[in-house]
Formats: structure tokens, C-alpha cells, sequence
């Protein structure tokens, strides 16, 4: 109480110095670096990830992207080469003039070699970059590059994709904020009792969202997908705690004259009250940092951050703005549009046998979905198709019949023959349409002697050389995961430690961690929240029963693609599941607690979950559709489909747990109260009680 009080009493300093404090968590957000490269969060053991650091080492070179060229004649492409070159971390540009002079005809070239740069009226040029793939440097020089090439000229590649990706998030990413605060807002305004109170709870909400994303500069980058949604998914997470101070307040002030007195015992309530369930959102989002796949570790901190700063703005800086406008909001005061849950109660206790047999049908087609919902990992599947990214893509397949291109490290001591002899293997494998390195062009007829020092040093160093390999095979493919698997095994069989790096067979490694990822995630959250439950509850069935409650309605969620025929971005099922698990399993608790509190007073089983229902279903509902209000736009406007699916799967999991929660959750305590009554502490009265 002495928090309360002093909170109540020093208000106007807490004003002051939340929006003192503004200033430099402004800066900090503006500071902090955004990563746009999935494939960053790789676990640093890989093969994949050390020889991406190795090519970089060895070869000062981090990323690279293939330009097509159209209808250009052979000495302005030559010219477009030398000012590609110029452009700053293009490191090399490689293109059949790096191997002959122009005033030789390309068409002297071995056939091979021909067909790896021209087809048709189109020519084909290697760029490779002295910076990362992801690097702000790299996605500088993309930009530079696609304005020097013109209209002609196609710029493909991650780098490019990465390029787009970022641009097109910088450009939604306010409209993001935007839809979901008016969303959220207008749902307020329909679902409370005031017109001003919604804006009152925004103000406190969007500077503890702000001071989030501020502190996220001392992690010193964060993932665009926890930038996209952190903000949004905060919002919804912690609108909860504002809404029950409000109701707190009312209530107390309703039979305590003195407001700051009102105000003070609703702070205090409210603090005991949402830190058990803050405790489970945050228990979800620390199981995200289990992921050996370090996004679920960003996105795990900054969201336990968000929740545990929405906490502390509900209980110092909401009431201080409540207090300071406390006049104005009983101006703009209505009466609430929603229509008493009586009905609902009395429906649930009359039918709970028919929507207990309900539960268990439903669980059914719910659970087979949710275990056979489709994915990809291919991240250009997640950006529009008039990108110039996805179109130079789409440029380089259907020109080249190149889709992805795979590097080989391999060691520098491998003889010539030996390297030759793998490339004619490599050759041989399915969808594989060429192999280039400097053993190749070698044999091939063209002496070491007249190729140019700066193509020896791009495809040689003292530790390693450099092959590429050309695929027709689509990243994250069936096929070109059975490609890879081939060319390691003969990589192995040449040099034991040669290792196959690039796009696919990172992807390839993304799908092997996840996989396994999604297993860990799932079993820390349940077992940290069901211990939560069972320490709030003091019970050992309503853990079990609330967690399988709210896990049917993540099944029930994520079910629907399934049946859709829709496919979620990777990321997507891990997410969710623990987001959703984490921030509504709070619907479950707080009608249970007031379903014990009626058993322990002495009501019987029907009378107890009528009246728990009764008298918590306004606050879930509000809740509910509040979180609902503030995903939904986000999931419908965004052009990036990670962000899209995300936000909409968050908003239709909202509305699951609410139905679950309302109707099938007094089912289950009904039919199961005998063992409830038996398995939670303090309950001695009930027993006796029917």
C-alpha cells in the first residue's frame, strides 16, 4: 500500500519524468539497427553459417546477386561492368570479360562456359560484395547498382530481396502502429464506458511501448519481424492491465470518497492481480529463447520487456494520467454497449454435457490440422510479385533456368585433378546446371597465365578455393534439399572438411533447427506456465485443464490453414503457439479464480460457474476483442506475408480463446469438479457440496 500511495501522491513527478525520460528512449529506438535477413539467426556451429564467415575471411566477399541483362550490345554490357566495379563494396564483377578480352568473340568461349553467361538476347553478370549479406553497406550498393543498370538490367539475389524487404517494412511500418492504435481504439470506445478513456490508455500504453523499442538499442539490432510486431503485440498483450485498473478504480471509488484513496487501493489490487498473469505472457515469451534459431531469443526479450513495462505503466503511470483527467473522462462517460452475460451463463450451465461432447469432437479435425499445417521457409514467398527483387528472380529462372546458386569451399591443397573430377560429379546431379571454379575454366582450355589476377584471387585463396554451382531447383524445395544432400556427399568423399554454403543450404539447415525448435519451444512453455497456474491456483488439475483448454484453441487456430490449403510462413506455428498460450491462457485463470472463490464460499458447482461466467465474461470479451481489434488490420493491410499471417492468426487465436474460454471451459469444470474440488488446496468446503 505504501507503493500505491506514493505513486498517488507524486504523480505530477512521474508525468514529468516519464516524458523527460521520452527523449533518449526515442533516440535508442531510432538508433537501434534492424536485421532483415532471416538466415542471420542461423546457430553459429553450422556448417552453412562458418563458411559463410570463412568466404568473407578468405575472400573478403559476403554477399552476391546475378544481373541479367536484356538487349544490350556486348560493349555497352562491358561498359555497365567497369561502372559496376566502381560502385562502393562491389567487390568483383564477374562477367565473360573477366576471362577475354571483348574484342575476342564471346563466342570462342568453351560451350559450357558460353551458356553460363548468355542465352538468347540476354547476358548474365556474377556481382559479389566485400560486406555481409544483410550488411546496410550491401542493400547501399544494391540501391546504387539498380540505378546506374536502368530498366534493362535485373538485380537478383538475397541481398536484393533483403533490399525490398526492408524498404517495404520502413514504408508499412508506421501505417502498422497506426491501424492498430484506431482499431484498438474504436473497440474501446464501443466496449468501455467512456469516449476518453481509450485515449487515456493508449498514452500510457504507447510510451511504455516506446520505451521498449528505446532499451531494444543496448541488444544492438533487432530482427524486422520483432520490430513489425512488437509494438502491435504489446499493445493487445497489455491492454488487459489497463483495463482492469480502470475497472478497479470505478469499483473502489464507488465506495471510497477520497478519489486518491480509490486510486491507491486499485493500484494495489491491481498489482497482485496481473502479476500472476503478466508471470504466464512472460513465461511464453522467455520459452521463445529456448530456439537454437536465435530470432525466437530477440523476440522473446524485447516482448518479456514490453510486457514487464506495460506492468509497471499500468500501476505508476496510468493512474497518474487517470487522476490528472479524472473530470474529463466522467464528462465523456456512456453507458457500455455490451448486453449482459446472463444469457451466456445460463446457456453454458444448461448445455454443458452437449458442449463437453462438443470439446471432444471439435478436438479432433483440431489437433490433425494443427499437426499437418503446411510451411515454407522460402522468404521471397513472403514479399509481393511486383518487387524488383521477386521479378529478377523470376528474370534469372525463366531467362537461365537458374533459380538458386549454391558456393563450395573447398580446400586450396586439392589437386587439379581432383577438383575437376568432383566438378564433372557435381555436374551430373540433378536440376545442377553449371559448375564454375578456377580447376574448371582451367581445364576447360584456358591457361592459368592470361586470366586476369583479380578472377584467380576471386575463385582461390590460400586456404580454399571457390566453385559455384548453378541450380534450377527453388530454395527450401523437396528437390533442391535432395540436390544439396548429393553434393555434400560427394564434397565429402573429394575434402572432408569442404563445405556447401549459400541461400538453399542455409535454408536447409533453417528447416532441420526449427524443426526441432518447435518441439523445445512447446515444452518449456507448457511446463512453465503450468507450474505458474498451479502456484497461482494452488491446484494439480486446472493446470492441466486450462493448458489443454487453451492448447485446443491454438489447435483449433491453426487448424484453419490446414483446411484452408493455406501455407504459413516457418515461423509462424512456433509463434503463435507460445504467443497465444501466454497472453489469453489469462481468460482461463481469472474465470477459474472466480469460479474456486464461489466454490469456497459454499456455492454449489452450477451455481459457482454460472456466476464465474456471469461475471467474467465482460472482461474477456473486452479483452478478447480488444486484442482482436488491434492484429486484425495489421494482418489485412501488410504486403509482407510473415507480418500478414502473424497478425491475423494472433487476432483469430484471440477470438478462439474467447469462445473456449466462455462455453467450453464451465463444461469442463462441471463435468470435472469432483476432481477439482479434490486436487486444489483449500477447498474442503466444496466438497461437501454439489
Amino acid at each position: 500500500m505504501r507503493f500505491s500511495k506514493a505513486v498517488v501522491r507524486g504523480r505530477v513527478a512521474i508525468l514529468i519524468l516519464t516524458v523527460i525520460l521520452m527523449i533518449p528512449a526515442v533516440f535508442g529506438m531510432l538508433e537501434t539497427r534492424i536485421n532483415y535477413d532471416m538466415l542471420n539467426y542461423l546457430p553459429d556451429d553450422m556448417d552453412t553459417v562458418i563458411g559463410q564467415n570463412a568466404l568473407l575471411e578468405d575472400f573478403g566477399k559476403g554477399a552476391f546477386s546475378f544481373i541479367v541483362v536484356e538487349n544490350m550490345p556486348e560493349k555497352d554490357v562491358a561498359a555497365l561492368q567497369e561502372k559496376l566495379e566502381s560502385v562502393e563494396h562491389v567487390e568483383t564483377v564477374l562477367w565473360y570479360n573477366s576471362l577475354m578480352d571483348t574484342s575476342i568473340p564471346m563466342q570462342l568461349l568453351p560451350d559450357k562456359l558460353y551458356d553460363a553467361f548468355n542465352t538468347g538476347d540476354a547476358t548474365m553478370m556474377a556481382v559479389f560484395f566485400d560486406t555481409a549479406t544483410s550488411a546496410d553497406e550491401t542493400m547501399d550498393a544494391i540501391r546504387e547498382i539498380r540505378s546506374i543498370a536502368g530498366k534493362q538490367c535485373f538485380v537478383s539475389g538475397m541481398s536484393a530481396l533483403v533490399t525490398d524487404l526492408k524498404d517495404l517494412c520502413e514504408q508499412e511500418e508506421p501505417i502498422y502502429v497506426a491501424l492498430a492504435v484506431a482499431c484498438a481504439c474504436a473497440a474501446m470506445m464501443l466496449l468501455l464506458d467512456g469516449w476518453l478513456v481509450p485515449f487515456v490508455f493508449l498514452a500510457s500504453i504507447g510510451m511504455a511501448i516506446v520505451y521498449n523499442l528505446g532499451s531494444n538499442f543496448f541488444l544492438g539490432e533487432i530482427s524486422y519481424i520483432t520490430k513489425a510486431l512488437s509494438a502491435v503485440l504489446q499493445l493487445a498483450v497489455t491492454m488487459d492491465y489497463s483495463i482492469f485498473l480502470w475497472h478497479s478504480y470505478k469499483e473502489n471509488k464507488a465506495v471510497i470518497a477520497d478519489r486518491e484513496e480509490a486510486m491507491a487501493k486499485a493500484i494495489q489490487l491491481t498489482f497482485s492481480s496481473v502479476l500472476g498473469s503478466s508471470l504466464t505472457t512472460v513465461a511464453g515469451f522467455i520459452a521463445l529463447c529456448a530456439m537454437s534459431f536465435t530470432l525466437g531469443r530477440d523476440l522473446g526479450i524485447v516482448m518479456s520487456k514490453g510486457v514487464i513495462l506495460g506492468v509497471l505503466a499500468t500501476v505508476t503511470l496510468l493512474p497518474c494520467v487517470i487522476l490528472m483527467m479524472d473530470k474529463a473522462i466522467e464528462k465523456t462517460s456512456h453507458k457500455p454497449l455490451l448486453p449482459s452475460m446472463a444469457g451466456i451463463s445460463k446457456f453454458v450451465v444448461k448445455n454443458c454435457k452437449v458442449l463437453f461432447v462438443v470439446l471432444l469432437l471439435i478436438c479432433i479435425p483440431a489437433f490433425y490440422g494443427y499437426s499437418n499445417v503446411g510451411v515454407y521457409y522460402d522468404m521471397s514467398a513472403a514479399l509481393p510479385e511486383e518487387l524488383e527483387s521477386t521479378q529478377a528472380n523470376h528474370k534469372l529462372a525463366d531467362t537461365f533456368d537458374v533459380s538458386t546458386t549454391h558456393l563450395v569451399l573447398v580446400d586450396a591443397d586439392v589437386s587439379q585433378k581432383a577438383v575437376c573430377d568432383m566438378t564433372d560429379e557435381m555436374s551430373e546431379v540433378d536440376g545442377v546446371q553449371q559448375v564454375l571454379s578456377l580447376d574448371s575454366l582451367l581445364s576447360a582450355g584456358i591457361p592459368e597465365s592470361i586470366l586476369p589476377n583479380d578472377v584467380v584471387e576471386l575463385l582461390k585463396s590460400d586456404r580454399y578455393q571457390l566453385m559455384l554451382i548453378n541450380s534450377e531447383y527453388v530454395v527450401s524445395s523437396d528437390a533442391v534439399n535432395a540436390q544439396i544432400e548429393a553434393l555434400n556427399a560427394i564434397l565429402k568423399k573429394y575434402d572432408e572438411g569442404g563445405m556447401l554454403i549459400g541461400e538453399a543450404p542455409c535454408t536447409k539447415d533453417l528447416i532441420s533447427c526449427t524443426d526441432n525448435d518447435f518441439k523445445v519451444v512447446n515444452i518449456i512453455s507448457i511446463a512453465a506456465i503450468f507450474v505458474i497456474i498451479a502456484l497461482v491456483l494452488r491446484s494439480l488439475s486446472l493446470p492441466v485443464l486450462l493448458v489443454a483448454l487453451i492448447e485446443a484453441a491454438i489447435a483449433a487456430n491453426l487448424c484453419i490453414p490446414y483446411f484452408t490449403n493455406t501455407t504459413l510462413p516457418f515461423v509462424a506455428p512456433i509463434l503463435i503457439s507460445t504467443i497465444q498460450l501466454g497472453s489469453t491462457v489469462d481468460y482461463a485463470i481469472l474465470m477459474t479464480t472466480k469460479y474456486l472463490q464461489n466454490r469456497r464460499s459454499g456455492q454449489g458447482k452450477k451455481e459457482a460457474v454460472g456466476a464465474a461466467v456471469a461475471s467474467s465474461a465482460q472482461s474477456i470479451l473486452v479483452s478478447g476483442l480488444s486484442f482482436f481489434a488491434a492484429t486484425f488490420g495489421v494482418g489485412l493491410y501488410s504486403n509482407v506475408d510473415i507480418i500478414s499471417s502473424m497478425c491475423s492468426l494472433m487476432a483469430r487465436g484471440a477470438l478462439c480463446s474467447v469462445v473456449v474460454v466462455l462455453f467450453l471451459l464451465p463444461a469442463v469444470l462441471l463435468m470435472l469438479d469432483k476432481v477439482i474440488v479434490h486436487s486444489t488446496l483449500n477447498m474442503k468446503s466444496a466438497r461437501n457440496v454439489k
